[in-house]
C-alpha cells in the first residue's frame, strides 16, 4: 500500500466519479481549530448543540472559561464548549438538506467504533453536537487525523498534504446481511467477504451465486477501469430488490479489515493471478461459526485490552508488579496482628 493509494481513496475524490451510484453526500472543509478541538483530549465537553454549557471537570482549564463555585462537600467546575458558529450553520444546512438524519465520516474513515457513546447506539445524527460525541470518542476518527499513511509501504517519501473533510451522508436503513467487500487487486475483483461476518444470515447462503454474480456485473460494468487505481477495497450494499449500490471505497493493505480473508492471501502471487470466475466469496455459513463483534473491545479501556491479549509486555509486567506488592503488604499486616486474650 502506498500513500498515493491512500490519498486515492479519499471519500472526496471517488465520490464525484461515482455519484449517481451511490447514497446523496455532503462534503464540508474541515477548519483547523475544529481539527484541534477533537484532538484535544482535555476539552470534555461536547460543542455543538443548542446547550453548549454542560457540569463536567475539565483536563485543561486554563484554555477554557470556566466558574468554579465552592461548596461544603465537592467542587462543580462550569465548563464552556468552544463554538464554532459558521460551521455549525453549515453542518445544520447540510444536514437539512439530507432529510435531518446524516451519517458522519471524515476522508477515510466512519466512527464505527464509538457507535455505544451515542445515546440509541447508532451512528446516525440530527446535528453537530451528535457528530462531535462520536468523533471525539473514535481512534477510527483519530487515525484519520493523526496517522492516515502509518502502515504504508513507503514511509520514507514525504506524507502528501491532506486537506481534512467532513462527509455527511444522508441515513439510510441498511440490512448488515445485505453488505459485502470486495477485494480488487489489478482492476481485477479477487475476493468477496461478508462485511457482517459475526452473524449468519441465511439468504446469503441460499443466494450465493445470484450475489456473487451481482456483485461481479457491479463491479465489470461501473467501477472496473474507473477508479484512480488498480488495487482497492469496495464495499457495496445489495438491496431487497436485487440492485447493488456502492458504499465505500478503501486503500487495499492492512489499515483495511480483511474481514473473512488475511492481507497475506490477497497480496500473495496466486490471489493476483486469479480471473474473476474464480474470485473466492466467503460468509459466516452458520449459527456455529458467530464470532463477537471487534468493535467491542472499544467499549472498555485500552488497557484492559493490553492486558487480556499480552499486546503491551510492560503494562502486564506492571500489573503483576502491583498484584505481588498488594500481596506482601497484605502478608505484612496480617503478620503484625497479636491477639492476646484473657480469662
Amino acid at each position: 500500500m502506498k500513500k498515493e493509494q491512500v490519498v486515492s481513496c479519499q471519500f472526496s475524490v471517488w465520490y464525484p466519479i461515482f455519484k449517481k451510484l451511490t447514497i446523496k453526500s455532503r462534503i464540508l472543509p474541515l477548519p483547523q481549530d475544529v481539527i484541534e478541538y477533537l484532538l484535544d483530549d482535555g476539552t470534555l465537553v461536547v460543542s455543538g448543540s443548542d446547550h453548549d454549557t454542560q457540569q463536567v471537570f475539565n483536563n485543561n482549564s486554563s484554555d477554557v472559561e470556566e466558574d468554579v463555585q465552592w461548596s461544603d462537600d465537592e467542587t462543580t467546575t462550569t465548563v464552556t464548549a468552544p463554538e464554532f458558529p459558521e460551521f455549525t450553520s453549515k453542518v445544520l444546512e447540510a444536514i437539512n438538506a439530507l432529510g435531518g438524519s446524516v451519517f458522519p465520516k471524515l476522508n477515510w474513515s466512519a466512527p464505527r467504533d464509538a457507535n455505544w457513546i451515542a445515546l440509541n447506539s447508532s451512528l446516525q445524527c440530527h446535528s453537530l453536537s451528535d457528530i462531535f460525541l462520536l468523533f471525539k470518542s473514535s481512534d477510527f476518527i483519530t487515525h484519520d487525523l493523526t496517522q492516515p499513511f502509518l502502515q504504508c509501504s513507503d514511509q520514507d517519501s514525504p506524507d502528501p498534504v491532506i486537506k481534512y473533510e467532513l462527509v455527511l451522508r444522508r441515513w439510510s436503513e441498511l440490512i448488515p446481511g445485505g453488505e459485502f467487500r470486495c477485494f480488487v487487486k489489478e482492476n481485477k475483483l479477487i475476493a468477496i467477504s461478508q462485511r457482517d461476518y459475526t452473524q449468519f444470515y441465511q439468504h446469503i447462503l441460499k443466494q450465493e451465486q445470484q450475489i456473487r454474480q451481482a456483485l461481479q456485473d457491479f463491479f465489470s460494468q461501473h467501477v472496473q477501469f474507473r477508479f484512480p487505481g488498480e488495487d482497492f477495497v469496495l464495499d457495496v450494499y445489495r438491496d431487497s430488490n436485487g440492485k447493488v449500490w456502492l458504499i465505500d471505497l478503501n486503500p487495499f493493505g492492512e489499515v483495511t479489515d480483511s474481514l473473512l480473508f488475511t492481507w497475506e492471501e490477497l497480496t500473495s502471487g496466486g490471489g493476483q493471478s486469479q480471473q474473476q470466475e474464480d474470485l473466492v466469496f466467503r460468509y459466516t455459513t452458520s449459527e456455529v461459526t458467530v464470532q463477537p463483534s471487534p468493535c467491542l473491545s472499544y467499549r472498555i479501556p485500552r488497557d484492559f485490552v493490553d492486558l487480556s491479549t499480552g499486546e503491551d509486555a510492560y503494562k502486564l509486567i506492571d500489573f503483576l508488579k502491583l498484584k505481588k506488592n498488594q500481596q506482601e503488604e497484605e502478608e505484612e499486616e496480617e503478620g503484625g496482628v497479636t491477639v492476646t486474650s484473657t480469662d
